[in-house]
């Protein structure tokens, strides 16, 4: 194998991302940036985000703990939420030592990296914009879905589907991307998107102003990761292709592989994600379908809890392996 390192930048947010970075830390092989959406409006995030007019720290958050070698012992003390009376009451730890280290160095991108640097995270962590903005669906009966919790959490039993999705600035005219963004797309040697939801975690890191541009100049081995599930309000009755399809719509070029679970839930987890109008994402046979694309098809699903995730370990291995055979060809 060349002992050239290879770099490696992800895109996503959520606890999707969070899994994605927890494996691909130990590959000695690879540098990590994380790419993370600073669109969450939920929770202990939102509330920072609102009452003292922060950019959200809580995905970002996730990716450094996912990076730390101590992990395990930080994890539960930095995501523990207080349960006392006052204004602390919901949020956790972590978040507000993020909020502090960002107020107190007058830069959120600065706070970022001294957490960083307290957890000695390996890689770099990059919000995909430093510009404060509500995340809006529009649905195909014209109505409008503001703010990514109430996107992700549909209120009603039945919504229409998403027509089109952007972003509204607070304070400016227009979103510029994180300039670091684009120098870790345009240098890498893989890109790997996802998992997570589409329109709440992946899409909104694909439509800040820059990145599309950035997918087109970049020589990166482009890779998705499906979803193993569908989300209602999101992506319902969503095939594997027409995931790979929207992706590629946002990022103005195919992707080079899908990586894809091939392991079904049990019939009672099925029956649970059924009740809350999800379903298991079919891909298509390996055909004329697929072009250029390659499609890593393997086991990759963790049921553990009775949430079906993709498993940290075996998405690493897959991703191990396809760099590997790739720093090995000729």
């Amino acid at each position: 194998m060349n002992d050239k390192r290879r770099k490696l930048a992800t895109i996503g947010g959520g606890s999707g991302q969070f899994s994605l970075l927890f494996g691909l830390r130990d590959i000695d092989f690879i540098d990590i940036t994380a790419i993370v959406s600073m669109v969450d409006s939920g929770g202990s995030t939102g509330r920072l985000r609102d009452e003292l007019g922060i950019l959200p720290p809580g995905d970002l958050l996730k990716c450094v703990l996912a990076l730390s070698p101590h992990r395990d012992m930080v994890r539960a003390i930095l995501l523990k939420r207080f349960s006392g009376d006052g204004r602390l009451q919901g949020h956790n730890a972590g978040n507000m030592l993020l909020t502090m280290l960002a107020e107190y160095t007058g830069d959120f991108s600065a706070g970022v990296r001294a957490l960083a640097e307290i957890l000695d995270a390996r890689g770099t962590i990059l919000p995909v914009t430093v510009d404060k903005a509500t995340l809006v669906a529009e649905l195909t009966d014209g109505n409008r879905v503001y703010g990514q919790s109430a996107i992700d959490i549909p209120r009603d039993t039945q919504r229409e589907r998403i027509r089109d999705i952007y972003l509204v600035p607070h304070h400016h005219d227009s979103i510029s991307v994180y300039p670091p963004v684009i120098e870790a797309i345009t240098c890498a040697d893989y890109i790997v998107i996802g998992p997570g939801d589409l329109y709440t975690s992946i899409v909104p890191n694909l439509i800040v102003p820059g990145v599309k541009e950035a997918f087109r100049q970049t020589k990166a081995a482009v890779l998705y990761v499906v979803n193993i599930m569908t989300k209602f309000g999101e992506t319902h009755n969503f095939s594997g292709f027409d995931f790979v399809k929207k992706v590629e719509e946002y990022i103005g070029r195919n992707v080079d592989g899908v990586i894809y679970n091939t392991t079904r839930p049990n019939q009672k987890i099925l029956k649970q994600y059924r009740q809350q109008r999800a379903e298991f994402v079919e891909i298509e046979d390996y055909g004329e379908v697929w072009g250029s694309r390659t499609v890593y098809a393997r086991d990759l699903m963790s049921t553990a809890g009775g949430i079906v995730r993709h498993d940290s370990k075996k998405l690493a291995s897959l991703i191990s392996r396809i760099v590997s055979s790739r720093m090995s060809a000729p």
